[in-house]
């Protein structure tokens, strides 16, 4: 179960905590812990990172932040997976990475890990879809099942040979069998 910490503090005194690990959210005035994540998480994570910026970041297309702090709409969260736009990347003055994401991702992704409430993760999902986000996904490792949100509509869920959307900016051809296939690392 994911701890909900009692301490009542406004979105800009959380942001003054120093983070920790796991990383903490702030979600309708909670702080809650997000869990440590594990070996299929964490392999997840990192190859979709991987295979959206093997395919954006070079021609500045956008880019996939792993475990980016986003902080928006009330709440401070922590994706996955974020993926912003190259122009929504809101660089430095000398052209860096911030420290501080100030906006929802054009693209967040949710990976389901044990003892993490579902409705949770999937609230954070909408919650950027409310404010500005053009796609999500919740990956349930469990379920190899991957349920797709878009702004105002149903959610779908894909299972198997299903092609998985991504931005139309990002040239990248996915199934949910290839994205659980990156599982398989023994042998």
């Amino acid at each position: 179960m994911t701890p909900a910490i009692v301490q009542k503090l406004t979105l800009e005194e959380f942001l003054k905590l120093p983070e920790t690990e796991p990383s903490l959210e702030y979600i309708n005035g909670e702080i809650i812990q997000k869990p440590m994540p594990k070996g299929r998480h964490s392999r997840l994570q990192g190859k979709l990172c991987a295979a959206v910026n093997q395919v954006t970041e070079e021609q500045k297309i956008a880019y996939a932040f792993p475990e980016l702090r986003c902080s928006f709409g009330g709440r401070s969260i922590v994706p996955d997976v974020a993926v912003f736009q190259w122009s929504r990347i809101p660089f430095t003055i000398d052209d860096e990475v911030p420290d501080n994401f100030e906006r929802t991702p054009d693209w967040t992704i949710e990976i389901l890990s044990p003892k993490q409430k579902a409705n949770k993760v999937i609230g954070n999902i909408l919650h950027c879809l409310k404010n500005g986000s053009r796609l999500g996904w919740f990956i349930d490792p469990d379920d190899l099942s991957i349920l797709r949100f878009l702004p105002e509509q149903q959610p779908v869920l894909l299972q198997k040979e299903d092609s998985l959307p991504v931005l139309p900016e990002i040239e990248l051809v996915l199934t949910v069998n290839q994205v659980f296939g990156w599982l398989k690392m023994g042998g």
